[in-house]
């Protein structure tokens, strides 16, 4: 397994995210590991695209599809 360290976080985003960790009952580090894992999991706007273009199945979420078009794509 990896290691990724991240230095230079604004100390409002670290406070933020020790919050939202603590309110799920998880350490920082767990709960940043779960964001990293989600993030990797779900493929890009390009990706489909790519996999669609090349005509390989695709599994999606409907609700990923409806708030990616909301932003204008990743």
């Amino acid at each position: 397994m990896g290691t990724i360290q991240i230095r230079d976080v604004p100390d409002t985003t670290e406070r933020t995210l020790k919050a939202r960790a603590e309110r799920e009952g998880k350490s920082l580090t767990a709960f940043v590991r779960d964001l990293l894992n989600e993030e990797a999991a779900t493929p890009t706007l390009d990706e489909v695209m790519a996999r669609i273009a090349a005509d390989e199945p695709v599994a999606y979420d409907p609700d990923f599809v409806r708030e990616t078009m909301r932003e204008g794509g990743r």
